[in-house]
């Protein structure tokens, strides 16, 4: 019996939903990732340099926390926050390193 509760318990943690967590760093993009923005140079600021990523090159939004760099699953929230330091409450898909974003805010 207590094999069986073991049993149990273990298949039910390994399909548990994953947790929200909170990721802080800064929106940027695909194309600069963890390098910044000076070798690409967009425009005259690292938020316009993101843009310009987006818009002309494909690139997709992105969080790098100093170290990481992080998909994001909504790529219509970030727009409002790029070049900026932020906080997301989301998921974190450890396989893909995309982070299902629930909200985005400026961070403190």
């Amino acid at each position: 019996m207590k094999s069986l509760l073991s049993i149990l318990l273990s298949v039910a943690a390994l399909t548990a939903a994953p947790r929200k967590q909170i990721f802080t760093g800064t929106i940027t993009d695909s194309m600069c990732g963890n390098a910044g923005h000076s070798s690409m140079r967009m425009g005259p600021t690292d938020a316009e340099c993101t843009v310009a990523c987006i818009d002309a090159h494909g690139a997709a939004y992105v969080l790098y926390d100093g170290k990481n760099v992080y998909a994001l699953s909504d790529q219509q929230l970030p727009g409002r926050f790029a070049g900026r330091r932020v906080r997301i409450v989301g998921t974190l898909d450890a396989k893909t390193k995309t982070i299902a974003v629930e909200s985005i805010a400026a961070a403190k």
